[in-house]
């Protein structure tokens, strides 16, 4: 048997020098036994993959709010993806691919429902505002506990690698950097080919310097990518990009945000009524914190405040829950 000794063990002789291993990790908030088998990284993905945020994943909006077809990309589908080519930039580079897997499998965990209409329309509401990757942590610090434990308590790399994933903060380990940019290596070019399938833009219209860098499809530029950051990584202690490549996918990026996100089709294609469905929940559940579900009502004592429970609420929510459940509350 594998057990977790021989595991760390293993890292040590297979895994770059600057890579994250899991004996040396800093730890959890909250001290606790170890697995027999696992190390605390494995752990730690085991536990987002069981997590109920992790399944309403499944029944949230990427971009598109009501997409006809089955193709259109979820967040779980995302976060998958996200994954995927985390794990492969890891592995040609001998990091720690548990901790980069973990990393990417709860970077969105506190997504809002309706893609980036349900993110705005909640940082609009509340007073504090909403940055799903401050929500994603709380999550995983607080809000999904169970009988035994507040929250999933998890080690210190995957929680610091959940709150840098996005934005000007940059993560404490190699893996958690490699998951920064996988994610938007990931969420540009699907975004880009929904975006293609929905009619929203053709492929003529992406611009044409990056697309002949990096490739006219999708599965050329994820490729080009992922290779240049391999390439430019190699051996190096810090995950890196070419300066061309880096330009490349910026300006696709930008493409994105003037085409397709502020897009008027995009935003009021099955949405138009988005703001009045958060703004009505959040209204509601502030004025009424007595009808907020049990496992959100016990945490009205935390000292956050009933408007951050109120926004914990209704930031789990899927796209199907929040139209239902403002639909029996007017």
């Amino acid at each position: 048997m594998l057990d977790r000794n021989e595991s760390e063990k293993r890292e040590y002789e297979i895994l770059s020098e600057y890579a994250a291993k899991a004996r040396d990790s800093k730890g959890r908030r909250r001290a606790e036994g170890q697995c027999a088998y696992r190390t605390v990284f494995q752990r730690d993905r085991d536990r987002i993959i069981h997590a109920k945020a992790f399944r309403r994943l499944m029944h949230k909006t990427q971009v598109f709010l009501a997409p006809e077809g089955d193709h259109f990309r979820t967040r779980l589908t995302h976060t998958l993806e996200v994954s995927q080519i985390a794990r492969s930039i890891a592995r040609a580079l001998r990091l720690n691919e548990d901790l980069t897997e973990a990393i990417a499998l709860g970077h969105d965990l506190g997504h809002t429902p309706f893609g980036h209409i349900g993110e705005n329309a909640l940082a609009l509401r509340h007073e504090g505002g909403f940055r799903h990757n401050v929500q994603s942590l709380r999550v995983v610090d607080v809000l999904e506990s169970n009988d035994t434990r507040r929250g999933m308590n998890l080690t210190a790399e995957v929680r610091d690698g959940i709150l840098h994933h996005t934005g000007m903060g940059i993560p404490m380990t190699l893996e958690g950097r490699v998951v920064k940019t996988a994610d938007r290596i990931a969420y540009i070019n699907h975004d880009i080919d929904d975006a293609l399938r929905s009619g929203v833009i053709a492929a003529a219209d992406l611009p044409a310097g990056p697309t002949t860098l990096l490739g006219a499809t999708t599965t050329q530029r994820i490729d080009s990518l992922i290779r240049d950051m391999i390439e430019s990584s190699d051996g190096k202690a810090d995950i890196l990009q070419s300066e061309a490549h880096c330009a490349a996918m910026n300006e696709l990026r930008g493409f994105l945000f003037e085409n397709v996100y502020l897009n008027k089709r995009v935003k009021e294609d099955g949405g138009r009524d988005i703001d009045e469905i958060i703004f009505g929940l959040y209204d509601y559940y502030l004025a009424h914190p007595e009808e907020l579900p049990i496992e959100y009502a016990k945490l009205l004592s935390d000292e956050s405040g009933p408007a951050e429970i109120v926004k914990d609420h209704i930031a789990s929510m899927t796209d199907r829950f929040a139209r239902e459940t403002w639909t029996g509350l007017r």
